[in-house]
């Protein structure tokens, strides 16, 4: 009887730490995906859109791009992805049926995200309720409009690799060095693209008149007039927190969005973390 109690005893303990953890890694995904900036780009901007149920349109020199649905729905979202599914499309640029991705998804910079932080993002993806829907198909001009194109423009242009901590610098910078370069994918919209789309990594954050959605998007390198130079590191952690400028306005456009709905979700050590590296950021003159 006693070993009866017993062995419940060591069950109900142990089912609570199991319900413990699976709670702590969706909400750890939960944080992660909002500092990965996945709402923006996988919600439509339609009053009455589903988040994360795709159709947000990205218009692109090249056509506009539709972004899918990643709810769990098995059959129009990512119900059916394995976890091996979910890291090749992270870090391989390849889809569950193996064709390949374009770059509008940012597979180019999620390719250095850790493992663990992957695996902990599509636990909370999964946790979600799904959503049924279909988002359009992209509208591409006729010379990328198929995946053998983006399979070439991924052979020519991308590297699959981890990011690697810089032993010289501090754990601080790290932290900030991975969420601009790789989960929070900073350069993919501030860093200037060359004539076939691809990211001019020698000119990093210098800033790029021919953002998405023909937007013109700001230098945020480290350069005292074109960049952020004269900012401190307490100003740039109190922008991505509020949107506020030193100067006393409000960010406007796209970035309003990044804020609400990326950065001021992040822990101020995060925040500051990213202020950090952008400081740090080679000095680059805009209009490249």
């Amino acid at each position: 009887m006693r070993r009866s109690c017993v062995a419940a005893v060591l069950t109900m303990l142990l089912t609570a730490a199991t319900a413990h953890a699976e709670e702590s890694a969706i909400e750890r995904g939960e944080y992660l995906i909002a500092a990965g900036g996945c709402v923006d780009c996988h919600t439509n901007e339609d009053e009455d859109a589903r988040p994360l149920a795709g159709g947000r349109a990205i218009d692109s020199p090249f056509g506009t791009f539709y972004s899918p649905n990643i709810t769990p729905d098995i059959e129009t979202g990512i119900g059916a992805w394995s976890d091996d599914d979910f890291i090749n499309a992270f870090w391989e640029g390849i889809s569950p049926d193996g064709e390949h991705y374009y770059p509008a998804f940012p597979f180019t910079s999620y390719t250095g995200v850790t493992r663990e932080d992957l695996m902990a993002m599509k636990r909370y993806l999964f946790s979600l309720e799904p959503v049924t829907h279909t988002p359009p198909e992209h509208d591409l001009a006729w010379y990328i409009s198929t995946r053998l194109a983006a399979g070439g423009w991924k052979f020519a242009n991308f590297e699959a690799e981890r990011f690697t901590p810089d032993a010289d610098e501090s754990e601080q910078w790290n932290r900030g060095a991975y969420l601009v370069r790789h989960l929070g994918h900073c350069g993919e919209c501030h860093t200037p693209r060359g004539s076939l789309g691809a990211l001019q990594y020698e000119d990093e954050l210098a800033g790029n008149p021919d953002g998405p959605d023909d937007e013109n998007i700001p230098n945020i390198s480290s350069h005292r007039t074109d960049g952020i130079g004269k900012w401190s590191a307490g100003d740039i952690e109190y922008f991505l927190d509020v949107g506020m400028l030193p100067d006393g306005d409000f960010v406007g456009s796209s970035m309003s969005d990044v804020i609400d709905n990326n950065t001021a979700k992040l822990t101020p050590d995060d925040r500051m973390a990213i202020a950090t590296y952008l400081k740090t950021v080679t000095p680059q003159t805009s209009g490249k």
